[in-house]
């Protein structure tokens, strides 16, 4: 079942399971896919693209509220469930561009495309395999507003939420994330799994990027044949925040030449 609303629609690709997906723009397709900051955090990748391409921006389940039932638990159903629907909308030669942990679900689509409707990968400060030497940095609680300060008691008034908005990943995003990639949040089996990518791929890193570092991304790009990589001078985790006109440069050539 389809429920359309202004800007995208919703389906139930398994009882229980509501699929919310921004649907914007015209042209060549697009599927973006956000990591643990939510569709917020590829807000301004969305908005770029359906400039020039139709864009499909789907929320994970377990995002933004949304229902994530307890069998829907790694990777796999994530991607599974977005090359069901690209075959569903029968869409071809997707570009397919994924952050943070968007990045691992996007890479691992490429691996499993099959029916051969992915045209193109961008991953930017991705995760998902097991680089050896490289540690990735995840948020341990999600970031909030500080306790009282010392010496304050217990009956002093705590701030209003609206006082210090949240940044990052919520409680509930962290528990779907943890759902879905498991406890260390990696697939040893994925650094040689990227060997099968058939299509035009292309890793962009912020220099600064304190979670994922530059050289995890050098070595997640090496693992696909072909890749580019393109480093963001001043930027850090999600690249098209902190430094947009450079990455979305290098983005947008990327997707200009492989149209060619």
């Amino acid at each position: 079942m389809t429920t359309h609303q202004a800007t995208g629609f919703t389906v139930e690709p398994y009882p229980g399971l509501p699929l919310t997906v921004r649907d914007v723009g015209a042209g060549r397709p697009v599927l973006v896919l956000h990591g643990g900051g939510g569709p917020a955090s590829v807000t301004g990748i969305v908005d770029h693209f359906a400039a020039t391409s139709r864009v499909l921006a789907p929320t994970h389940p377990g995002w933004e509220d949304t229902p994530r039932p307890e069998w829907f638990s790694d990777v796999g159903d994530l991607v599974e469930t977005y090359l069901d629907l690209l075959d569903d909308r029968d869409l071809r030669d997707v570009l397919v561009v994924g952050a943070s942990f968007g990045g691992w679900v996007a890479a691992e689509m490429t691996v499993r495309d099959r029916a051969r409707r992915i045209g193109g990968l961008v991953i930017m400060g991705a995760f998902g395999p097991e680089v050896e030497g490289h540690e990735v940095r995840f948020p341990t609680a999600p970031p909030g507003p500080p306790g009282p300060p010392p010496g304050q008691g217990s009956g002093a008034p705590a701030p209003a939420p609206a006082s210090a908005p949240r940044r990052g990943p919520s409680p509930a995003a962290l528990q779907a994330m943890v759902a879905y990639a498991g406890p260390t949040r990696s697939d040893p089996k994925l650094l040689h799994r990227l060997a099968r990518v058939s299509v035009p791929a292309l890793a962009v890193w912020g220099e600064q990027d304190t979670a994922v570092s530059p050289d995890f991304g050098r070595a997640y790009a090496a693992a696909i044949p072909g890749a580019r990589f393109e480093l963001i001078p001043g930027a850090g985790h999600i690249p098209t925040r902190e430094a947009p006109e450079a990455t979305f440069a290098a983005i947008d050539a990327f997707a200009a030449a492989i149209r060619q």
